[in-house]
């Protein structure tokens, strides 16, 4: 990962910013004690999200709980995301489906649902209660093959709630019906590897993890504009002979710590967004 910008706000953004969090080796951050953010997308069997609906939901997700008034300031949120961001930069997704999906809905948390090019639909609060926390523009109900993914505040590595601690990690696959359209003009882009093969779990995990780099490197007026278009963005797989550029080109880049699946210090996601560009 490249260093984030300077911390503007003690609250939001690292302490130690020269020390990337996404490294394999780190040990200022490993000293720290450890914490993770969870996710859980609701996958159903017999009517699973697109992978792409997935990543860009699970990615969104990440952005709003960040930009959350309880992951901030004096927020109820606020320590745990501090905890977390000051150590390394965990994220888990599980899944669920039925009973399980409910009970997860039922924790302390933030429900965001895909198939929105322009926007995300928010369920939040204490014990899954709705909140009308969709952002102008939002698009409808979640259909049958919608994504979902309900992000927590962070817990102590070692400390999910059981509900959470129950659900699988493994066996997250998912794919496309159809190719993804082209990006909309002007929209943050996630790039991911086309060398790396990467669950849908785990991809989600790293789509998230450039959201959160292309938000650190935003200045407070970006993130507002951002937030209030909803978090637009999009997911796609880079060209092969596009790759090696945009991993040099000064933009955000994920190099994944290598605690599953892929080595240590691969590249995963390069995050584009436009106020980033050179």
């Amino acid at each position: 990962m490249n260093s984030p910008a300077g911390p503007e706000n003690a609250t939001d953004r690292p302490k130690d910013v020269p020390n990337s969090p996404f490294r394999h080796e780190n040990p200022v951050r490993d000293e720290a004690p450890q914490f993770v953010l969870p996710l859980v997308a609701h996958i159903e069997k017999s009517a699973p999200p697109s992978r792409t609906d997935a990543l860009e939901t699970a990615a969104r997700a990440v952005l709003v709980m960040l930009g959350d008034p309880r992951s901030t300031g004096d927020g109820e949120w606020a320590q745990a995301m501090r905890d977390w961001q000051d150590a390394r930069i965990r994220k888990v997704v599980r899944r669920a489906r039925g009973a399980e999906w409910r009970r997860a809905e039922a924790l302390p948390g933030i429900t965001v649902s895909g198939n929105g090019r322009n926007g995300w639909n928010g369920r939040n609060g204490e014990g899954g209660e709705s909140g009308g926390t969709g952002a102008p523009g939002a698009p409808g109900t979640p259909g049958a093959n919608t994504a979902e993914v309900r992000v927590y505040p962070p817990v102590p590595l070692d400390g999910w709630p059981k509900d959470l601690a129950r659900l699988q990690v493994s066996g997250t696959d998912l794919d496309d019906p159809e190719p993804p359209p082209a990006p909309e003009p002007g929209e943050p882009v996630l790039w991911l590897s086309p060398d790396l093969d990467m669950s849908a779990g785990k991809a989600m995990a790293q789509a998230g993890h450039g959201a959160q780099l292309a938000w650190w490197e935003l200045s407070d007026e970006q993130r507002e504009q951002w937030r209030d278009a909803g978090y637009p963005l999009a997911v796609r797989t880079a060209a092969a002979a596009r790759w090696r550029e945009l991993t040099t080109s000064g933009l955000p880049v994920v190099r994944d710590a290598g605690f599953t699946e892929i080595a240590p210090g691969s590249c995963t996601v390069v995050a584009d967004h436009p106020a980033l560009r050179p």
